[in-house]
């Protein structure tokens, strides 16, 4: 296999530093670079739906729940792993683009459900089919076996980090 820059670093580590364990780089710089750039190919995938990544993640999970109440910001804040201020904002500018609405709680006046509009559930489950298409094709090189052992060691890797 042909050598790529977190091979040449490391290389420049291991000779100008021999006392560093370098080798963590391997892994580490590479998922880095990796993921720099799934975010790009995501971002540009998403741009004709006038969607971020951000904004998309609460559609889809709006509409992956099928829950006809909604989510409340909190439960959306919990699935996608956001702070409060982050989620008001992302949740008003999906609500100013027509995609979202808030509405009261049936069961708790104090508090409110984020609903997807009707638009909203139509560029979601577009942007959604062009989203897996686009994760499709970056995992192009790999085969069915090596994309299954790839998630293993990702979600194992994943859960050491647990935060």
């Amino acid at each position: 296999m042909a050598q790529d820059l977190i091979d040449i670093l490391i290389r420049q580590w291991k000779t100008e530093r021999p006392d560093l364990n370098v080798e963590p780089m391997g892994v580490v710089g590479r998922v880095l670079r990796l993921a720099t750039r799934l975010e790009r190919r995501v971002s540009e995938t998403l741009k004709p739906y006038g969607l971020t990544v951000g904004g998309f993640d609460i559609l889809a999970t709006l509409r992956r729940t099928g829950n006809p109440q909604g989510l409340t910001p909190t439960e959306l804040m919990e699935a996608v792993m956001l702070s409060s201020g982050a989620m008001t904002n992302r949740i008003d500018r999906l609500e100013e683009q027509g995609l979202v609405e808030r509405r009261p709680s049936p069961s708790d006046r104090r508090s409110l459900q984020v609903l997807l509009t009707a638009e909203g559930r139509k560029v979601v489950d577009e942007a959604v089919a062009d989203r897996l298409d686009e994760a499709e094709g970056a995992l192009c090189g790999l085969k069915a076996e090596e994309r299954d052992q790839l998630a293993d060691l990702l979600r194992a890797m994943l859960q050491g980090l647990n935060d």
